[in-house]
């Protein structure tokens, strides 16, 4: 045998780099199936079965093509379940003359097959993943003698340099980003013709890994009951038109806004799909700056989407594969609290998070905002140590593939790195949170107070954020008028939101203290 190719879970595209010169006759594709993958962290039911199967549907459609797959089931009696234990029994089964693998999107894994493949004396070519706009060589560069790596700078090359939304070489519009115009509410009547999300009801594979999974993994988070993501690329480009046509005109302006019992508004469900490589960014950028030229959408909502791809997403690769893998455990804030208990059960006073949370739990699913300024916010306020926040994140969402979820986590949600991606921490108090949702209409705290019996404790635990951190933080311009409005409190008034905070971080506020 010649080559031995691996196909990792995330790497499900039919145009990978690894598969390049591929030669049926004298070549093998190797993909396998792992409890270790579920198990290093405590994984959502739903993300399991999700990169289950799609793995499945997709080495079926390698099969039809005539490539010869080893694939490994989990429950094959002989898995070892582990990735380097299952390509070690590869390596010695079948004796390749080379191992081949496209960049994996997780350093663990890396390091564990670059090991394995060495203890085993067989050469591993590890090939750029082609599913992205920046190579990781090129984020280097761009990167190489910055003290601080901002977004929008790379985000406005990336534009020029592909050619994305550009005119006569300017940015479209005259702008380079719309955010003052992607910062909409629903106001008090809610969400108007929110359209019914494209479902894929599982079928006989995803059937059959759903009842495995709910064997191998009962007690996982989660739930599967409500599982319809798509898993195959035909389903994944079904959802991307549907997305297009019902969806983004109104994505940009309500992009940040939150509704209770409203999962998805009018976000498009694609990332997991495109993590996988189901679904290639370019072709998801480029329908979406064809809907904008059509006049299908406008240009803020456009802009705001693409800049979620070919801006930020692109930027945390960039900064992963650069800072890994001391950057997972940074912690610039000095925090050291355990994640609340209630982050993985949803049970808590507070209507945010019981919703947000709750929603996770239910469909392995919550957008950016719920995701940054609930429940990060709320760890980054509490004072929780950035890595459980990491690991949490990483179990409780179908698109989590850590290249994506830890420096969003590490960096943007909970500012341990100290400011390296971001320029200050997303901290608030609850009013960000009522003025773009419904969420305290159901709840018995009031946003606008600190202390006090019905104090929310967003509300306390932002004073408390400032407090704890006022020395560091005075180093963060774009805190400053943050820090100004802190020195206002006096003594007795910071004792107080201290005893709060006290009473928050010990759960001694009450269930009972919940609205119906």
């Amino acid at each position: 045998m010649r080559n031995l190719i691996i196909i990792l879970g995330d790497q499900l595209d039919s145009q990978s780099s690894a598969l390049d010169g591929l030669d049926v006759g004298v070549d093998r594709i190797w993909m396998a199936e792992v409890e270790e993958e579920s198990k290093h962290v405590w994984s959502h039911k739903a993300r399991t079965v999700f990169f289950l199967a799609a793995m499945r549907h997709f080495a079926a459609v390698l099969t039809k093509r005539s490539c010869h797959c080893d694939y490994v089931k989990l429950d094959d009696p002989k898995n070892t379940q582990s990735l380097a234990g299952e390509l070690q029994r590869a390596i010695r089964a079948r004796r390749p003359q080379k191992v081949i693998l496209t960049q994996p999107g997780d350093w663990r894994v890396q390091q564990a097959l670059t090991t394995c493949a060495a203890d085993e004396g067989v050469p591993l070519e590890i090939r750029e993943d082609r599913h992205f706009y920046c190579s990781l060589e090129g984020f280097r560069s761009w990167a190489t003698g910055r003290k601080q790596l901002r977004l929008e700078y790379f985000y406005r090359e990336m534009r020029k340099r592909h050619g994305i939304l550009m005119k006569d070489g300017k940015p479209e519009g005259g702008e380079w980003n719309f955010d003052a115009e992607n910062r909409g509410t629903f106001g008090r009547s809610g969400p108007k013709h929110v359209p019914k999300t494209l479902s894929f009801p599982p079928d006989r594979v995803t059937r059959d890994v759903i009842a495995l999974v709910e064997s191998r993994f009962g007690g996982h988070p989660g739930r599967l009951d409500k599982f319809d993501f798509p898993v195959t690329t035909q389903q994944a480009e079904s959802a991307l038109d549907d997305f297009i046509r019902e969806r983004l005109p109104d994505f940009g302006r309500y992009q940040d806004a939150m509704w209770v019992d409203e999962p998805y508004l009018y976000h498009s469900r694609l990332s997991a799909a495109m993590n996988v490589k189901l679904l290639p960014a370019r072709r998801v950028v480029e329908a979406v700056e064809a809907a904008y030229r059509r006049g299908d959408a406008p240009l803020a909502a456009a802009e705001g989407f693409i800049r979620q791809i070919l801006g930020w997403r692109e930027y945390v690769r960039g900064i992963y594969w650069n800072d890994m893998p001391a950057y997972a455990d940074s912690n610039a804030l000095d925090a050291h609290e355990p994640l609340p208990g209630f982050y993985w059960t949803a049970e808590t006073p507070m209507s945010c998070l019981r919703d947000a949370i709750g929603q996770t739990l239910s469909y392995g699913y919550a957008h950016h905002i719920q995701r940054l300024m609930v429940t990060g916010l709320y760890a980054l306020l509490l004072g929780v140590e950035p890595r459980q926040v990491h690991e949490w994140y990483l179990a409780v969402y179908v698109d989590a593939i850590e290249w994506v979820e830890l420096p969003n986590t590490i960096g943007m949600s909970q500012y341990a790195d100290g400011g390296r991606m971001a320029s200050k921490p997303y901290a608030a108090t609850g009013k960000y949170i009522q003025r773009m949702s419904n969420y305290c209409e159901r709840c018995a705290f009031d946003p606008s107070k600190a202390t006090g019996a019905d104090a929310c404790p967003f509300t306390t635990l932002y004073w408390d954020f400032l407090m704890r951190n006022e020395t560091r933080l005075r180093q963060t311009p774009r805190m400053e008028l943050q820090l100004r409005n802190l020195c206002r409190l006096d003594e007795p008034k910071r004792l107080a939101i201290r005893q709060r905070a006290a009473q928050v971080r010990s759960g001694l506020i009450p269930a009972s203290t919940l609205l119906s």
